[in-house]
C-alpha cells in the first residue's frame, strides 16, 4: 500500500514513454499550449510582429495568461517538471510585457489652451447618428472619424457644418458648429474626415488603402499638426500593407518634431505590435496611457471592456499633457470611441 502511494505522487520522468495514456495526453496538450504562447511571446521579445497568426494574436497578449495558466495546471496534474518550469517562465514574461510601453514624462511649459479630442470608427458609417449624439454631448474641439462613407459625411455636414447651427428649439448653438473639415471621400471603410472648431489648413495626408487625411490647425495662433490614422488591419493577405502604412505613420511622426502634433484614429495595432511601438519611439505619447488607461480595450466593442485590445489611440507630442480619457460605447459599430482631454503647453 505504501509503495502504491509513493508511486502515485512520484514526479514522472520527462520521457513520455514512462507516462500513463491520460498523463501523456495532458502533457501533450500542455506542451502545445505552451508552444503556441511561446511563439507569440518570442516575437514580442524579438521586437517583431512575425507572420500570421502572430500579429493577430499579439493584439491580445495579456489574454495569453489564460492558456498559459491552463498549461501550468495540466503540467501540475500530469506531474511534468519541464512543463511547470516552462509555464512559469511564460507567465513571468507575459506579465513583464503587460507593463505599458512608451514615454510618460509630463509636458513642460506654460499651459496655453485645453483641447478635447474624439476619435471614432463608425464601421461603414453605420454609427453616424450615434456619433452625432456623442459629439453634441461631449463637445470635442477635434473629431477624427474613420470609415465615414459618403452618407456619413453628408450627415456630419448637415449636423455640424453650418455656422448657423440651431438646436431643437431653433436657438443658435455655436457649440454644435464644426465649420472646418478635411476629408478623404470614399465608400465603405475608405472614407475618413477630420472635423474642427478651429481653422484647418489642408496637408498632404498619408496615402493608404483607406483614407488618412491630414491638416494643420490654427489654435489661437498656434500651429498644430493633425493627422488621422487608419491603416489596413493585419489581415493575413495584407500584412505587408499593414506594416507599410504603419511605417508611413511613423515617418509622419518623425518628420517634424518642432510643432505640436496630434495623431489619432483607428491604428489597427496595439502597443504589443512592433510596428506601433516604432511610432511611439519617435517621441509621441499615448493620451489614454497618460490619463491612466494604458490597456482599456477599444475593440471589439461587443466584448470590451471584459475582453479586447486597445487599437484606437490619440497620440500627442511632448507639447501636450492629458487630463482625462474615456471610452464611449456607441451602437452599430465594432469600435468604442475615445475621448481625451488635452492641455497644450508652451514648449520650454
Amino acid at each position: 500500500m505504501g509503495s502504491a502511494t509513493a508511486e502515485t505522487y512520484e514526479w514522472i520522468d520527462d520521457d513520455p514513454a514512462t507516462r500513463r495514456p491520460g498523463q501523456r495526453g495532458g502533457a501533450w496538450l500542455a506542451g502545445l499550449l505552451l508552444l503556441g504562447v511561446s511563439t507569440v511571446v518570442g516575437c514580442r521579445i524579438a521586437d517583431t510582429d512575425g507572420i500570421t497568426p502572430v500579429p493577430q494574436l499579439l493584439a491580445f497578449l495579456p489574454w495569453l495568461l489564460a492558456p498559459t495558466a491552463a498549461a501550468l495546471l495540466l503540467a501540475a496534474l500530469t506531474r511534468w517538471r519541464l512543463g511547470l518550469v516552462w509555464g512559469v517562465a511564460a507567465l513571468a514574461t507575459i506579465a513583464w510585457f503587460i507593463e505599458p510601453y512608451g514615454k510618460t514624462a509630463d509636458a513642460k511649459g506654460t499651459p496655453l489652451v485645453e483641447l478635447r479630442v474624439l476619435t471614432s470608427n463608425v464601421e461603414f458609417g453605420q454609427a453616424t447618428d450615434e456619433l452625432i449624439k456623442a459629439v453634441r454631448s461631449e463637445r470635442p474641439d477635434l473629431v477624427f472619424v474613420e470609415e465615414c462613407e459618403a452618407l456619413c459625411e453628408d450627415k456630419l455636414r448637415q449636423a455640424f457644418g453650418r455656422k448657423d447651427t440651431q438646436d431643437a428649439q431653433g436657438t443658435e448653438n455655436a457649440q454644435d458648429t464644426y465649420p472646418y473639415r478635411q476629408a478623404v471621400p470614399g465608400n465603405g471603410s475608405d472614407g475618413s474626415v477630420i472635423l474642427s472648431r478651429y481653422p484647418l489648413k489642408p496637408a498632404a495626408g498619408i496615402p493608404g488603402a483607406m483614407g488618412m487625411p491630414g491638416a494643420t490647425a490654427d489654435v489661437k495662433g498656434k500651429e498644430i499638426r493633425v493627422q488621422l490614422a487608419h491603416p489596413m488591419p493585419p489581415l493575413p493577405a495584407h500584412l505587408d500593407d499593414w506594416r507599410e502604412e504603419l511605417g508611413a505613420l511613423r515617418d509622419y511622426a518623425a518628420a517634424d518634431r518642432t510643432r505640436p502634433t496630434i495623431l489619432a484614429g483607428d491604428f489597427n495595432a496595439s502597443q504589443d505590435h512592433a510596428a506601433f511601438r516604432r511610432i511611439l519611439d519617435t517621441g509621441l505619447r499615448d493620451g489614454a496611457r497618460l490619463a491612466g488607461h494604458p490597456r482599456t480595450p477599444s475593440w471589439p466593442a461587443r466584448t470590451a471592456p471584459a475582453l479586447g485590445a486597445q487599437i484606437d489611440h490619440v497620440l500627442v507630442s511632448r507639447d501636450f499633457s492629458a487630463n482625462s480619457a474615456r471610452f464611449l460605447d456607441l451602437d452599430n459599430t465594432d469600435h468604442r470611441s475615445l475621448v481625451v482631454d488635452l492641455t497644450l503647453h508652451e514648449r520650454a
